[in-house]
């Protein structure tokens, strides 16, 4: 790689929690974006992917480790770095015209060249004859548009696009991609490189010369893939397939203990971690999948993919979870039932239950902190409070409700405990209470 831009060396960031704990969101990140190339950033919702964006853009600092741009330390905003959002980010108020000239203005621009280049922007990104409309008359690929143009009239070297497709449809991302990727080639951009942060393991094969696949609690760079492959890249070609599958397995590698059988028990979580994002009835719905013809017990991840139509964001938190409770063995960018899973789809839904119950109870320490403490209180029911608090002591409170919200989800499920949503209230199943 040639002409490093932006650099990152052992970058670390931590952010203090509501109850005063500091969380580390990064921890040793070392990352070169170098010019002529796309990298692509994969990893879990909450890894800090969008955070290290952020420090590379200079909007946030970082606590350890070096940042630098064109070699030298940034500090502020870099004005050579240009960001597009997943959530548009536009003003209603402002037309298309005068939403992509914001950054010119803010930057003292002077109003006849601000028009201009807005003007050039706009016809880039192909909405000519749009110049006057307001955002809420543009469909969503519409409006990201927007937001793409008034990154680029700045004529930033360094494009970092945070989850920008993935808010539009799937047709309507896949165009936008390919219009990007068309500029880019090209050459009709002044970008010199692009950092695409995704949940679309698909996507970044189509797009980036590099995969970089981040860790969790904290954020780090895991594994790195490199992609030869010239661009306009064909979905259905062996060579993509080959790469999608291999990140796949990168994707899932480290969540079961290397080398061990399906018949062992899954890595046992700390109280804080964070619980994959996945619904108890999905999970039931793959675990049945996966028994069933054609795939008899063992399914590759991409083909798992298009049979469920579900997308990376949520079948890898799915198989995520089905590791964890040892239902499944997520690994290589494959999907195995285990004898307890077997045994648990072959099951009556009272005996799934117990099944279901058992393991969250020896997995998941959430969820076995909350029950034992149901089983203290005299009444046998406590408010979510306490245990929302004792998650914000490891994580942003979004972050706390989620994995809470997760750990009873799952607990109803298991009938390890019930819960009043109208009351915030949890309390022991009525048969536990008799008994």
């Amino acid at each position: 790689m040639s002409h490093p831009i932006v650099e990152l060396k052992s970058v670390g960031k931590s952010f203090r929690s509501a109850g005063g704990a500091v969380r580390s969101v990064l921890e040793d990140v070392d990352f070169t974006l170098g010019s002529g190339e796309i990298v692509a950033l994969l990893g879990q919702s909450g890894s800090g992917k969008s955070t290290m964006l952020r420090i590379m853009a200079g909007l946030v600092g970082a606590d350890q480790g070096e940042v630098r741009y064109r070699g030298q330390p940034l500090h502020g905003p870099a004005r050579g770095v240009s960001m597009v959002f997943q959530s548009f980010a536009l003003f209603p108020w402002l037309t298309v015209q005068q939403n992509v000239e914001l950054g010119l203005e803010a930057r003292g621009v002077a109003p006849e060249e601000r028009v201009a280049r807005a003007e050039k922007a706009i016809e880039l990104i192909g909405l000519s004859g749009f110049e006057s409309a307001l955002p809420r008359e543009l469909s969503g690929g519409m409006r990201q548009r927007v937001g793409i143009a008034r990154a680029l009239v700045v004529e930033p070297e360094v494009l970092l696009m945070d989850e920008a497709f993935s808010a539009l449809d799937v047709l309507t991302g896949e165009r936008l991609r390919e219009d990007i990727l068309e500029l880019w080639e090209g050459g009709s951009m002044p970008t010199k490189a692009i950092l695409v942060v995704s949940h679309n393991i698909e996507e970044a094969v189509m797009m980036a010369d590099r995969v970089l696949i981040f860790a969790s609690d904290p954020g780090r760079v895991r594994f790195q893939l490199a992609i030869g492959l010239p661009r306009p890249r064909n979905a259905d070609s062996p060579e993509v397939r080959s790469l999608i599958d291999e990140v796949y397995a990168l994707m899932t590698a480290g969540a079961s203990r290397r080398g061990r059988g399906v018949e062992e028990q899954p890595e046992r979580l700390h109280l804080g971690d964070r619980l994959p994002q996945a619904d108890v009835s999905r999970m039931d719905g793959v675990l049945e999948l996966l028994h069933d013809e054609p795939f008899n017990g063992r399914a590759d991840l991409p083909q798992l993919a298009e049979e469920t139509d579900l997308t990376d964001d949520e079948l890898l938190p799915l198989s995520s979870a089905l590791t964890l409770l040892g239902l499944a063995l997520a690994a290589d960018g494959d999907i195995t039932l285990t004898p307890l899973g077997e045994r648990y789809v072959a099951s009556e839904m009272g005996q799934r239950h117990e099944i279901f119950r058992e393991q969250l109870l020896a997995h998941v320490p959430l969820v076995a902190h909350i029950r034992h403490s149901l089983e203290q209180a005299p009444s046998g029911e406590l408010p979510e409070k306490p245990f929302l608090q004792l998650l914000r002591e490891s994580m942003d409170a979004d972050a706390a409700e989620r994995v809470l919200q997760v750990a009873i989800e799952w607990g109803r499920y298991g009938e390890v405990f019930d819960y009043n949503y109208n009351t915030g209230v949890l309390c022991l199943p009525e048969a536990d209470e008799v008994a």
